[in-house]
């Protein structure tokens, strides 16, 4: 349903609060945020103290961490109270990751004693971990129950929970034993034994461990959530499937970043200062800058081959930018290839062999219309065209190599392969297509 923002911008300014809870009653808790987000500030306190008790929170935490601090700078201690006590424990414990101290202070102080308890036991996990993203609200049934008393149970409890659909098994040492889902449950006999019907061989993750394997875990089992465990086993919360979206989407915005030269950076493009845009580009762009030197030198090295046959210089720009652009393709591929675990470092033959022989397709097509582009278009000389597409055809070969493989090499050094992208190996490519095309032309037109 679409907002009317005239009819809205009449109510708040009117100070409506009956009218703008009614024209908000029918719109998802997404929509709401998104449109708070466009508000003037001095009309969202109003709007947010309008919404529904019941929803308040959950509307809280799809805002923006600046809009959160922003309410919670202006609302009360009760109403702050109200928040935090309502909120998914993975949800606060986010919230307050973005805030200063001093409005974490206000809020652990307007929380009830469990959830201040819990909040901190979440903040100690390491940040980008499974136990970062994990929400400690799930459903827990003993394996002697019956389906009768676990159904009692999931009633009882299910209200605060943020899925009931998967149920985790435990001990009294709240050590996982099993899962069980709701729709075996119900296709089960209420005297039957929860530990009869469960599944034993439960795929779990660690709170230590990457938020990335997480994620990886989800895409190849099809979870909708999992269960994580601490050193010694013990369930200590889950990861929901709206959670992996939001690891995902960071995790794919950071590795844009990174490909592109940029120091990845974790607040939206025009919440970004100038500044803080400016030092995250100008560092990798000092780094090329310098490396790019090498070009110079070499260029500087074969001066007198421009001197003896000046038409050499216009064949520059284009086996840099074919060579640039071969090697982005094929770091591209691989790093994709890795991101969805398709591809590891131990694949490096299968991958040496597939790059070779696409790279070599390639550049016989592109070093064929190279070689007929030049005898049409300029007074060369037979050998000059075959010289320059010899050229062409070695650097579309190297550059292929060089692209798919630095990933691979990020991935062994245990860095993260996206740095490894267009902007690297195209330096490195550059480099090496002006050592190809000046040995080669130095061995057969010089």
């Amino acid at each position: 349903m679409a907002i009317d923002l005239r009819d809205l911008e009449r109510l708040i300014a009117q100070k409506d609060f009956k009218g703008v809870r009614a024209e908000l009653s029918d719109l998802q808790d997404a929509d709401i945020a998104a449109f708070m987000e466009e508000l003037k500030r001095e009309h969202v306190v109003m709007v947010f103290r309008s919404l529904p008790k019941d929803r308040a929170a959950e509307i809280f935490s799809y805002l923006s961490s600046d809009m959160q601090q922003y309410i919670v700078e202006a609302i009360t201690d009760q109403e702050i109270s109200h928040i935090i006590n309502d909120l998914f424990l993975d949800d606060a414990a986010d919230f307050l990751e973005e805030m200063p101290a001093n409005v974490v202070k206000r809020v652990l102080r307007n929380a009830s004693p469990e959830v201040r308890e819990q909040i901190n036991h979440f903040l100690k996990y390491p940040p980008y971990s499974a136990g970062s993203i994990m929400t400690a609200e799930f459903v827990d049934l003993r394996k002697k129950m019956t389906v009768a008393e676990a159904f009692k149970r999931i009633r009882r409890t299910a209200l605060d929970k943020e899925t009931v659909y998967t149920c985790y098994v435990t001990d009294e040492n709240r050590h996982l034993e099993g899962v069980v889902t709701v729709r075996e449950l119900f296709l089960a006999d209420e005297d039957a034994v929860i530990g009869d019907i469960m599944e034993r061989n439960v795929i779990f993750a660690r709170t230590t461990d990457d938020q990335e394997a997480v994620a990886a875990l989800f895409s190849h089992y099809d979870f909708m959530s999992l269960p994580v465990v601490d050193e010694e086993n013990r369930l200590v919360g889950i990861v929901t499937l709206d959670d992996v979206v939001q690891v995902i989407h960071q995790e794919a915005t950071e590795d844009f970043q990174k490909m592109a030269a940029m120091v990845p950076s974790e607040k939206p493009y025009l919440k970004t200062s100038v500044f803080s845009l400016a030092k995250n580009r100008v560092i990798w762009l000092m780094i090329l800058m310098l490396s790019a030197s090498v070009t110079g030198s070499i260029l500087g090295k074969y001066e007198a081959a421009f001197v003896t046959l000046p038409v050499l210089v216009t064949f520059l720009p284009m086996l840099t930018d074919t060579g640039g652009n071969t090697g982005s393709q094929s770091s591209t591929l691989v790093i994709r290839g890795m991101a969805l675990n398709e591809l590891s470092p131990k694949d490096v033959g299968r991958i040496i062999r597939k790059e070779l022989a696409v790279s070599a397709l390639v550049g016989l097509a592109l070093s064929t219309a190279n070689f007929l582009r030049i005898l049409l278009f300029h007074s060369g000389s037979v050998t000059m065209a075959f010289a320059v597409s010899l050229a062409l055809y070695a650097t579309v070969i190297v550059a292929a190599t060089i692209g798919s493989m630095l990933p691979l090499a990020a991935r062994a050094l245990k860095a993260d392969p996206a740095i490894m992208a267009a902007p690297v190996v195209t330096t490195l490519v550059d480099a090496t297509a002006l050592l190809i095309y000046f040995k080669i032309v130095d061995l057969l037109l010089l």
